[in-house]
């Protein structure tokens, strides 16, 4: 039962983590509504699409995680009732092939900001600065979440080790 009550715990702070994804989405789609209204600069007008798309993306993988964490939540308990000691080492496997996955998310983010950042040094056109920055914002939000996803389901993963002991 303590793997189960483990399990739902997480997944619950997965939920609560995920929005945080929909909030930023929210808030990149208020800019570009923003920039579209009152933006009278080049610059300012040249964010408009940037940060639309930046908001969409960001909503699409918010309520991807958002669904999946809240289905899991509702398998768990069926899952754990069905076979408890297949479900305790399904968990062990899935943060483990988890924790692999955070690993290349953590190397490639950082790449792609800095492209972003050479991006806006050596493109010097509103629309390609305004891709730049608003592409360094975006995975620096993913990032963040990303970060204290990872520190949970690292902590998770050592619960279930420790637990089995």
């Amino acid at each position: 039962m303590e793997t189960l009550k483990l399990a739902t715990e997480w997944a619950k702070a997965e939920v609560f983590s995920t929005r945080f994804f929909i909030f930023f989405a929210i808030l990149f789609l208020i800019a570009s509504i923003g920039f579209w209204q009152l933006g009278k600069t080049e610059l300012a007008r040249a964010y408009i699409i940037p940060t639309l798309v930046a908001g969409i993306l960001l909503l699409i993988i918010g309520s991807g995680l958002l669904y999946t964490n809240m289905q899991r939540v509702g398998q768990f308990e069926k899952d754990y009732n069905a076979d408890a000691p297949a479900f305790y080492q399904s968990e062990i496997d899935r943060s483990e092939s988890t924790l692999k996955e955070y690993t290349v998310v953590f190397k490639v983010i950082p790449i792609l900001i800095i492209v972003a950042a050479l991006v806006i040094l050596f493109i010097n056109t509103p629309t390609w600065r305004a891709i730049g920055i608003t592409t360094i914002a975006m995975l620096i939000v993913i990032l963040l979440v990303d970060g204290t996803a990872h520190s949970r389901i690292e902590t998770y993963h050592e619960q279930l080790l420790t637990h089995n002991k």
